[in-house]
């Protein structure tokens, strides 16, 4: 019997489950404003790879937020999120930009949230520059550009269950992120002892083919963010991939260095 490629068996697969996940929209908690923050993205054993900007500004109900990474190496990831905060967070756009040798494909991924439309700019094996475009129907919980704010908005005791994402891949495909909480875990600011929410997102690729990923390999590994909660909830760090495929790399808030005195 002539066997069939697995990668064609799960390519055939992918497009027999597009149903679209179910929306948990997260409600405003915390009106978002202006923000200008420093960020440092290293790897999970410490080493430096690059640095970054939180840049946000609001206007009414709506927000422009753009998280930018400078690596060494010259590659730069790139992505503007633009939202509204009427009673829910609700994306209007999203646009990734990841180029230089960081990254094993470079693309450039925009989301139109209210048309569906979502194209991909990127370069194929042989690297000659390919586009694909794709209508999809986006649920209203789409979060590309913006779990950290959700986040930022949940309760630890009344999460929802999932929120939707549209995976950064030549071929863009819908799925959810399950989001769980992990045990608090604590650290310090200047010897002041606090302690941090840890929340685990998790892909779930849906129907049978997120069946199959985990046993050839292919599942993507969770992430993990860390939010101070309070009066003012804050990020604190994350460990997630950049990319499909991607290593674990770790981001958190950097204090600007000083030239010293003489």
């Amino acid at each position: 019997m002539k066997r069939i490629p697995l990668v064609g068996l799960l390519a055939a697969i992918a497009l027999l489950h597009t149903s679209t996940p179910s929306a948990d929209i997260v409600a405003v908690r915390h009106v978002e404003g202006l923000v200008h923050g420093f960020l440092v993205l290293r790897t999970t054993e410490g080493s430096m790879l690059a640095s970054g900007d939180l840049i946000q500004r609001a206007h009414g109900n709506r927000v422009t937020t753009r998280l930018v990474f400078q690596f060494k190496d010259g590659s730069t990831n790139d992505e503007t999120a633009v939202f509204t905060q009427r009673g829910q967070f609700r994306l209007v756009s999203d646009r990734l930009i990841q180029k230089g040798p960081a990254f094993e494909r470079p693309l450039d991924m925009m989301i139109d949230a209210a048309t569906g439309q979502v194209t991909v700019r990127y370069n194929d094996d042989h690297g000659q520059e390919k586009t694909e475009a794709e209508h999809m129907e986006l649920p209203p919980d789409l979060a590309n550009g913006l779990i950290i704010t959700l986040l930022k908005n949940v309760h630890r005791d009344s999460l929802p269950p999932s929120v939707s994402y549209v995976a950064a891949t030549p071929k863009p495909r819908l799925v959810k992120l399950n989001i769980g909480v992990a045990a608090a875990d604590s650290f310090s600011i200047a010897g002041s002892p606090r302690q941090a929410t840890h929340y685990v997102l998790k892909v779930d690729i849906g129907g049978i083919s997120g069946v199959v990923a985990p046993l050839i390999g292919k599942q993507p590994p969770d992430s993990h963010v860390w939010i101070l909660e309070g009066e003012a909830p804050a990020f604190v760090k994350s460990e997630a991939p950049l990319f499909m495929g991607g290593p674990i790399v770790r981001t958190e808030l950097i204090s600007p260095a000083w030239p010293r005195s003489n």
